[in-house]
């Protein structure tokens, strides 16, 4: 329990004795006092002038005089009109650091057997392509969250849905078979993810070749330019066999499929590496080859029951007009799914395989629409967490030199760009004489550490509703709000108790009360007891920028402190003390906090 809660229960305990009424907790408004006035918490005393039935001040006087006589942890206070500063006492900062100092995991909340369980879905990649920016954002994203909703006390479930099939899948395909002449991931020496984009992209360049010299022939024989391409479109040859490669697939085809098979298990040792670099994993993988079916025996079954009705040519429809909302199809004319039914048929897959109370897609904005079209047909179709999912929908994340696109070629790949934040980290970490001293191994590692917490944390530290630019020059600055500015605070302080080590000071695992602190020693604590409160509210509200900017906020006021004062020169053996411990415990909350965001911290720099 923090300072703010202690002394709100003891306002509460001191409004019923001074006036004989229960006041809830919530009504107790106490806020940092500012710089101008004497105090460290204030507390507005305005709502609690309708049972006082006396003018504002009187009724702070009365307040501040019982807790200055009944809580050891108000040692003053001052009126000021409708205000009541109130300054604890030093005592009381030293309790709330011994708190923090005996939690090795403070503010961490275990889940207990009957906790409710989350299910994370996330990554969710396509077997054409490999993982690009925007992938790095829903992963890192994704991990989060699981790692903050399991923080809060409940059981997590991370899961991925890999879309492999439909008509993009065979592009790739196709194009292989076409232009491929063997080639494989050993051959070529590239991973397979990389190796089946290439030919996505080939597709894309043959395809509108093809396109440009038939809408030619096309206007040749008189069609309007927008007649010709339409035409030209539709007569692909390439596009055709595509399709043709789809009813195939979908038709069983054993040589089709095992074409399928085999670049899909490129594919995904492709993404088992990628995966790894980045630091996420997931407890259970989905394949909508194996759950779109499911899904139309679910649309089926709602069909059968009148949720659903089917339209002369055979497809099947959910009217939402009730909700306020349109009609939305859910099985085309010839019976084939669309993204809708496969979404269903996983949450059906899903729901047998776990008791979910909750379930939390983290997908997108664009596809806002879709998962409110998702929520109110579970719901219809009888999952109990239907109409509860949480659609985690964040913005698109781009460079400076603006959109990506995956059939031009045009994307950020997400190994490059991992590449690219870890020597870039060297080339940083070098110049600035970081890594003097060190073995290559040891500089490598390191190098790793900051080039891939830079990259998380940038985009991380951002509200992931709000569309970003990621810009890995500015991630990788040692200084301001980033990556490697939390890390090296770190690193620094883990040096100091290092020293202190070999100096012989060993830290109590409680400190006395008897130490005389300072405004910022004070500040500091009472960020650290905060953190309690700033895990639950990450959780509440989704939000791992919340994590993010109170680590850093964390160590720009230790940076402060340990440029104003000593800590091993400090001549007071009882004051250096304390400020090792104060040390070693930001130490141990920006290393939970960063490991929320699943950034690691490096013990030297």
């Amino acid at each position: 329990m923090n300072i703010e809660q202690k002394l709100a229960q003891s306002v509460v305990d001191g409004l019923k004795e001074l006036y004989g009424q229960e006041v809830p907790a919530a009504q107790v408004q106490l806020q940092k006092t500012k710089k101008e006035f004497e105090g460290h918490l204030t507390l507005v005393v305005f709502p609690f002038l309708r049972i006082s039935k006396k003018k504002p001040e009187q009724t702070a006087q009365e307040i501040g005089e019982y807790l200055k006589a009944n809580d050891p942890n108000v040692a003053a206070f001052n009126v000021i009109k409708g205000f009541l500063n109130l300054t604890v006492a030093s005592a009381a900062w030293i309790g709330l650091l011994n708190e923090v100092q005996a939690d090795e995991r403070y503010g961490i909340t275990a889940a207990k057997e009957d906790a409710p369980l989350v299910m994370i879905e996330y990554s969710s990649p396509n077997t054409n392509k490999p993982l690009h920016l925007g992938h790095v954002r829903n992963n890192l994203l994704g991990n989060a969250l699981a790692n903050i909703i399991a923080a809060n006390g409940n059981k997590v479930v991370k899961t991925n849905i890999v879309n492999d099939r439909g008509i993009h899948i065979c592009k790739s395909m196709l194009a292989w078979l076409k232009y491929g002449n063997g080639e494989t991931p050993e051959s070529s020496g590239k991973k397979g993810d990389h190796l089946i984009g290439d030919y996505y992209v080939a597709f894309d360049k043959h395809y509108k070749a093809e396109v440009k010299e038939l809408t030619a022939a096309c206007l040749a024989q008189g069609l309007s330019e927008e007649e010709a391409k339409a035409k030209a479109e539709a007569e692909s040859p390439l596009m055709k066999e595509a399709r043709q490669m789809l009813v195939k697939w979908e038709a069983g085809d054993p040589e089709v499929r095992a074409l399928w098979k085999k670049m899909n298990d490129w594919v995904y040792a492709g993404f088992d590496e990628t995966y790894r670099m980045m630091g996420v994993s997931f407890d259970k993988i989905y394949y909508e080859s194996q759950t779109y079916l499911e899904g139309k025996a679910k649309v089926l079954e709602g069909l059968e029951k009148g949720l659903f009705y089917r339209k002369e040519d055979g497809s099947v429809w959910a009217d939402l007009t009730p909700e306020g909302l349109d009609q939305k199809l859910l099985l085309r004319s010839d019976g084939t799914s669309v993204y809708m039914t496969q979404d269903i048929g996983t949450a059906e897959q899903r729901f047998a395989d776990y008791p979910i109370d909750k379930m939390v897609y983290v997908v997108g904005n664009e596809q806002n629409y879709h998962f409110q079209v998702l929520s109110i047909l579970l719901d219809k179709l009888g999952f109990e967490w239907g109409k509860s999912l949480v659609h985690f929908s964040y913005g698109m994340v781009e460079l400076p030199e603006g959109k990506m696109k995956s059939r031009e070629g045009t994307v950020v790949d997400a190994d490059d760009l991992m590449e690219e934040m870890i020597n870039t980290a060297k080339e940083t970490s070098g110049d600035l004489g970081k890594l003097d001293g060190l073995t290559q191994e040891e500089a490598d590692n390191i190098a790793r550490i900051v080039g891939l917490g830079a990259l998380k944390y940038f985009i991380l530290k951002v509200d992931a509703r709000k569309n970003m630019t990621f810009n890995p020059k500015e991630s990788i600055d040692f200084n301001g709000n980033t990556g490697p500015f939390i890390q090296y605070t770190y690193a620094r302080i883990r040096s100091v108790l290092r020293k202190a080590k070999e100096a012989g000071i060993v830290l109590p695992a409680q400190l006395p009360v008897g130490i005389t602190l300072n405004e910022k020693e004070e500040s500091l604590i009472q960020h650290l007891a905060d953190f309690t409160s700033v895990v639950r509210q990450a959780g509440e509200d989704y939000s791992p920028s919340v994590i993010a900017n109170y680590c850093y906020d964390l160590v720009k006021e230790y940076n402060q402190f340990y440029h104003d004062f000593s800590i091993l020169r400090e001549a007071d053996e009882a004051v250096r003390v304390f400020r090792l411990v104060l040390s070693a415990n930001v130490a141990k909350i920006v290393r939970l906090g960063m490991g929320l965001l699943g950034i690691e911290v490096p013990e030297r720099m």
